[in-house]
């Protein structure tokens, strides 16, 4: 139907992927190099697609990075009035 809810994208530097995903309405893109970065996006972000840079982690570390991205819940609580302010400006810029 067009829609999508989310993903995991891949590039050399995963910039160029994150911000091409942020354009989409709805999808919060973030580009984590860490385990506990990508946990933090997770849970306080309520981020939607996983973009991952090929040339700066190895497949040991991106692999980690993908299970904490598919693991890791919203914590929302004090998070959501942030998340909901993201999403207004994203309206506001169409």
């Amino acid at each position: 139907d067009g829609t999508l809810d989310g993903g995991i994208a891949i590039c050399g530097s995963g910039h160029g992927v994150c911000i091409t995903a942020n354009k989409f309405d709805g999808l919060r893109a973030f580009n984590p190099t860490t385990t506990e970065s990508c946990r933090v996006g997770r849970q306080h972000n309520n981020t939607t697609v996983l973009c991952l840079g090929a040339r700066f982690i190895d497949e040991a570390t991106a692999r980690e990075i993908v299970k904490v991205f598919l693991e890791t819940p919203f914590e929302a609580g004090r998070h959501e009035r942030r998340v909901k302010k993201i999403h207004q400006l994203e309206i506001r810029k169409h």
